[in-house]
């Protein structure tokens, strides 16, 4: 393995244990526990999990492999705030949105070859990739892996 090959094989099996230790967190908690306020005044628990699907989801068209599976989620769990007002899928369906978005996009990273982690993303011109190479797409999944576990720090003071 070249040194590239080496960093994007690190970076995602960073990403699969963010993932994996994301799945075990949320299905430790039942649905009760997931609508719980992780402190008072503050996001549920049901709110950062689709919040974390659909901000995952969207690596689907930043990365260009195609078309997101829930995109129709965003106002509810990006847009907007928790508590906004806006109707949340039920707890089961979140659940499957989980395993379906993560196994896809399991998939579908396997296609992405090591040099190509290393090229820009979707939502950057050519002209800003020339200025600042360094935000590609493997910036993109290092990004998108503190993030889960910067929520899941949160998610964590939920009570058991």
């Amino acid at each position: 393995m070249n040194p590239q090959e080496i960093t994007v094989k690190m970076a995602l099996q960073s990403w699969d244990t963010q993932v994996s230790r994301a799945a075990k967190v949320f299905d430790s908690l039942n649905d009760e526990q997931l609508w719980q306020e992780i402190a008072p005044g503050r996001n549920r628990g049901v709110y950062l999990l689709g919040h974390l699907i659909v901000v995952n989801d969207g690596l689907f068209k930043f990365f260009g492999l195609g078309d997101r599976l829930h995109a129709d989620w965003d106002d509810a769990f990006l847009r907007n705030p928790d508590k906004a007002g806006l109707d949340f899928p039920s707890t089961p369906v979140l659940r499957q949105a989980w395993i379906d978005v993560h196994a896809k996009l399991a998939e579908q990273f396997k296609s992405i070859s090591a040099d190509s982690w290393f090229q820009r993303h979707q939502s950057m011109t050519d002209e800003d990739f020339t200025k600042d190479p360094a935000r590609n797409k493997l910036s993109v999944l290092l990004n998108r892996t503190a993030h889960i576990a910067y929520h899941l720090g949160q998610v964590a003071l939920i009570k058991k």
